[in-house]
């Protein structure tokens, strides 16, 4: 995948593909409501036409409108990014030089009579 990614332009790979909880949760209610709507209307018109693929048309309308206003990471989905706390230190680090002796073989130096 990391070949496929190197070959795209600098500028694709630049474009953000993150979106923040509150986003996350905009989406879904967004995507909720076109679908509701969309099958309330799909099933009045194929009621009244008498065709239900009418309704399945108008239905298939809503979720393909759904898609392209949820799925992309927008950036009205990214305003409220949340804040990272900063990387706590490894125990390697705090040990410092000590981890090097510890880690030698208890072994070494020892000659095989």
């Amino acid at each position: 995948m990391d070949f496929v990614i190197g070959m795209l332009p600098e500028s694709v790979r630049n474009l953000p593909t993150h979106m923040d909880f509150d986003g996350q949760r905009r989406a879904e209610r967004i995507f909720q409501i076109i679908i509701v709507l969309f099958a309330a209307v799909g099933f009045v018109w194929g009621y009244i036409c008498q065709q239900f693929s009418q309704t399945m048309y108008i239905l298939g309308a809503g979720f393909v409108l759904s898609c392209l206003l949820t799925l992309p990471p927008w950036p009205i989905y990214r305003r409220k990014p949340l804040p990272w706390q900063k990387a706590r230190p490894s125990v390697d680090e705090k040990e410092g030089s000590t981890s090097q002796a510890a880690a030698a073989p208890a072994g070494k130096g020892k000659k095989k009579k």
